[in-house]
């Protein structure tokens, strides 16, 4: 066995361990570099549950490469390792970088009741290893094929999750904020054409105003940037409606040429919400409630303030890197959601959702399609919709929707057209822990037509 590939193994081996003084004794002997990312590595372990060897590339003296796989997931990655061409022939260099599923990996089309199985299988091999709590709803054309939930809404007083718990799902609320501008596109009350100006009158930055359209936030095309950051934790619990983030970060000019390329932006989310209540007259949270939560029957859904008493509000729990246990998420959630993200919602409620938004009892027919149709390219064959990602292939097989995440959240809803599937998960801990369950069924639910 050549030095770089004996020195791979060495490093897998003891990477697959999980043993966190067993790889701080590798890394000193033989890659002491990256000694002070011991801590990523063991998060990224405990994330993936180890990495499968499933190519071995062919490889010289002092370089070696090989395709894995996680062994919680479906998901390959690519590593590159250089050794030095001397004894010790230490590790000089180590990239690992997640790919796309190479073709010569296929992954086989289950039956329904297969796909319904092995996804139980996951969820409860997940539970048992502490990688997944939260609650799961698959349904077909309204008919429920398979819900449970796992793991505890409260660690401390130690409640379970069931699937009326209520889980904070971050950015999944651009779904319910596009579809409301779509609303008032449809009445006539919205141009998306038009530039953000024509609606928030008097708005700072200038080249915002005049440059940025409402389809442009749809799309994250406006280049409007973040809200996280220094400011936001300077201002974290002072930011309590929509207008005080505009008047914080309104002064901003645009990252880049609005509508020369796509930018995901949290502030384009929060002007929309500023333009729903600019245009409506209502607050945001109150049109939501009129025209999306009640016309859809979801009555577990909102954005209170974290100070209210909300039932079945689960708790988040985020693992930072270093740390032995979980802890919640408490101080780096913001005084609310927002029309950007961080509301709460039940895996029942966004079924619901689901079924109004495709039965067109929120938008018309043609209002609908347009709101899921994509139209700014993702790469790997999705693109980004309005609040939406579109991952249908020509024919209309495949999913739209919207994931959310931060630190201890993570939530994913796909609706598939074409076949009446529609898969909910959500998680109060961190991400990926409900995404990797929506892409397992992604790639095993039957063929879509």
């Amino acid at each position: 066995m050549v030095p770089s590939v004996r020195q791979f193994h060495a490093w897998l081996d003891a990477f697959n361990s999980g043993d966190r003084d067993r790889f701080a004794e590798f890394l000193a002997g033989n890659f002491p570099s990256r000694l002070d990312s011991l801590d990523k590595a063991m998060a990224l372990r405990e994330r993936t549950g180890g990495l499968d060897l499933r190519k071995l590339e062919p490889a010289s003296a002092t370089e070696a490469a090989a395709l894995l796989q996680e062994r919680d997931s479906d998901q390959f990655a690519r590593v590159e390792l250089t050794i030095a061409a001397t004894e010790p022939q230490v590790i000089t260099s180590l990239d690992l970088a997640a790919i796309p599923r190479p073709a010569e990996f296929p992954i086989a089309r289950l039956a329904e009741d297969e796909a319904i199985t092995g996804i139980q299988h996951v969820l409860h091999g997940a539970a048992a290893a502490d990688r997944f709590s939260g609650a799961v709803l698959i349904e077909k054309n309204g008919q429920v094929l398979f819900s449970s939930a796992y793991g505890l809404a409260d660690r401390e007083r130690g409640v379970p999750n069931t699937l009326r718990t209520r889980f904070r799902i971050g950015s999944m609320n651009k779904m319910f904020t596009a579809a409301a501008v779509l609303q008032l596109a449809e009445a006539g009350k919205v141009d998306l054409t038009a530039p953000v100006g024509g609606y928030l009158t008097g708005y700072p930055n200038r080249d915002v105003a005049t440059k940025v359209t409402i389809h442009h936030l749809l799309t994250h095309t406006g280049g409007t940037g973040d809200i996280f950051g220094p400011e936001f934790q300077a201002h974290r619990m002072e930011l309590r409606t929509l207008d005080d983030y505009a008047r914080l970060y309104g002064d901003r000019g645009p990252e880049f040429e609005p509508g020369s390329r796509f930018g995901y932006s949290n502030y384009g989310y929060i002007l929309l919400g500023v333009l729903i209540e600019k245009v409506s007259g209502k607050t945001y949270y109150d049109y939501l409630q009129a025209h999306v939560y009640e016309p859809a029957q979801m009555t577990a859904t909102g954005s209170q303030p974290e100070h209210h008493q909300v039932p079945d509000l689960s708790v988040g729990y985020m693992k930072p890197p270093g740390t032995a246990e979980p802890v919640p998420n408490t101080e780096t959630l913001p005084y609310r959601g927002t029309s950007a993200g961080g509301g709460y919602s039940t895996v029942t409620d966004l079924a619901r959702f689901a079924r109004a938004l495709t039965g067109h009892q929120l938008l018309g027919p043609d209002s609908t399609r347009l709101l899921l149709a994509g139209k700014v390219e993702l790469g790997s064959g999705a693109g980004y919709a309005y609040g939406f990602e579109d991952r249908r292939d020509t024919q209309g097989n495949g999913s739209v929707g919207h994931s959310g995440g931060a630190a201890g959240m993570n939530g994913d809803l796909r609706i598939y057209p074409q076949s009446g599937y529609i898969a909910v998960v959500l998680a109060n801990t961190d991400p990926p822990a409900a995404q990797r369950i929506t892409a397992w069924l992604d790639t095993r639910l039957p063929a879509q037509i």
